[in-house]
């Protein structure tokens, strides 16, 4: 698969220079689907220009989606009619955009779609996320018929986790890649 085909959703305020994201940009030349607004994110959006990207891929791609990413990535595809536009997806660190507090801040976030997803993915979680406990992560992971992978106590698991190039969740994007159709 070509590097421009497997997309970076970094989550709200975009993903810094020292995230995992950044440097998977960096060092294997995977492409970020940009957002217009990171700071006010809307979901409608950001699901258009999900959308227009994929649109604009030559082959299937595979979605790498951190925080707010997963629920852009879950969101699309309960509602695009182009879902065969994506090979796979790894999921990091969903948030729970239902929370009061994160409702409040990512108003159009909620409600979070659980149907099953239409490709095969692989969720990757924290037991002490600051932005979903792990008992709705793991609920996530059931409803979009994802397969759970628990990093134990890694925060938000981001750039303040210190998991630099993150080479074992490299590993579990080339597996999931080379398991999916």
């Amino acid at each position: 698969m070509k590097p421009e085909n497997i997309l970076l959703l970094p989550g709200w305020q975009n993903s810094g220079p020292d995230h995992w994201q950044s440097r998977w940009e960096a060092l294997y030349g995977y492409r970020r689907v940009e957002q217009h607004d990171w700071m006010h994110p809307r979901r409608g959006d950001w699901l258009a220009r999900l959308e227009e990207v994929l649109l604009g891929c030559d082959q299937p791609a595979v979605l790498v989606a951190h925080s707010l990413g997963c629920q852009l990535a879950v969101a699309w595809a309960a509602h695009s009619q182009n879902t065969h536009r994506v090979k796979a997806a790894l999921l990091v660190a969903p948030p729970d955009t239902e929370r009061e507090d994160l409702r409040t801040i990512l108003p159009s976030w909620a409600p979070i779609p659980l149907g099953k997803l239409p490709f095969p993915s692989v969720l990757v979680v924290s037991s002490n996320d600051p932005y979903c406990p792990l008992e709705r992560s793991q609920g996530f992971a059931a409803a979009w018929d994802s397969r759970l992978l628990e990093l134990g106590e890694a925060g938000h698991i981001n750039a303040e986790t210190g998991l630099g190039d993150w080479q074992q969740g490299a590993l579990w994007l080339a597996s999931l890649q080379e398991s999916s159709p």
